[in-house]
């Protein structure tokens, strides 16, 4: 009797990746205080008191009254990162 092997083929697997336990810490982009000058500024803009700079005109755009937000914590020294130019 002729017997045949029926051996699997071996298929070659990948070991696999590790996972790391912690997630990777990264520093903040914006601090806190600036976090709250940005708040602050959205709320005055929402109640219809944030006017812009030069003509005075009353602020309506959400994105205008977050850029005169970072703006001020520029000023003021906290941690923002430079404007895009």
């Amino acid at each position: 009797m002729a017997t045949t092997s029926t051996r699997k083929k071996s298929t070659a697997r990948k070991p696999a990746a590790k996972k790391t336990s912690a997630p990777r810490k990264t520093a903040r982009k914006y601090s806190p205080g600036a976090a709250k000058d940005v708040e602050t500024e959205m709320r005055a803009m929402k109640e219809g008191k944030l006017k812009s700079g030069r003509s005075g005109k009353k602020v309506t755009n959400p994105k205008q009254a977050i850029a005169i937000g970072l703006s001020k914590a520029r000023k003021e020294g906290k941690r923002v990162p430079a404007k895009k130019s």
